[in-house]
């Protein structure tokens, strides 16, 4: 793994995207459309969440901290709905969402999918999620700041409706959904447009 992929902890935390080879990497498909819906405020109800924000780029035109959590725990939350309560006293579950820019998000995307060139995000799982979540890491996202602002601007979406829905995204991958099969991509879409409605953001998908 070059040092430009690196992902560093603050605190007691440290991680790293995926140093493992056996790491499957999960990238979002472009998607049209519009959102024509004005966000309100509205708090997720998400269980516990230990969540690193790194911001490897300006923080200008990128969600607060508090905002970017909020939207990974409702995924979360709304992916473990079924376990939630077999989960029991275990320690709480973390995971890494890192901001990048586009030298990172490119140099990530060539080594892990062969793809020579910036994507909107990326998921490194840490492995098996355990039942309810458990108390293990999760894994990483890699979001690319600047790719996810051209994509608002060129589907005509609000960029912090599409920043909610990349962070959505990139935690479901971690949970093990996916969009690889027609089936499995249906139930995964259908999975964010709850989470997004929870904020008053409109299906991302029409």
């Amino acid at each position: 793994m070059s040092d430009a992929a690196a992902v560093r902890g603050r605190g007691k935390r440290k991680s790293a995207v995926r140093s493992s080879a056996r790491s499957t990497v999960y990238g979002l498909r472009s998607t049209a459309g519009g959102v024509k819906t004005t966000p309100r405020d509205k708090r997720a109800a998400g269980s516990d969440l230990d969540i690193d924000v790194q911001c490897a780029v300006s923080k200008r035109n990128v969600p607060r901290a508090d905002k970017l959590r909020a939207w990974a725990k409702a995924a979360y939350a709304a992916a473990l709905l079924p376990k939630i309560e077999d989960r029991g006293p275990k320690t709480v579950p973390s995971l890494t969402l890192r901001i990048v820019g586009s030298p990172e998000s490119r140099s990530l995307n060539r080594t892990w999918r062969g793809k020579d060139k910036p994507t909107n995000v990326l998921s490194f799982p840490a492995g098996d999620v355990p039942a309810g979540g458990g108390g293990a890491p999760l894994g990483d996202i890699a979001i690319c700041a600047p790719v996810v602002l051209r994509e608002a601007r060129e589907q005509g979406k609000l960029r912090t409706a599409h920043w909610a829905h990349m962070v959505a995204h990139g935690v479901l991958h971690l949970l093990g959904y996916d969009h690889v099969k027609p089936r499995d991509a249906k139930l995964m879409e259908a999975r964010e447009v709850e989470i997004l409605a929870q904020f008053g953001y409109a299906d991302p998908y029409q």
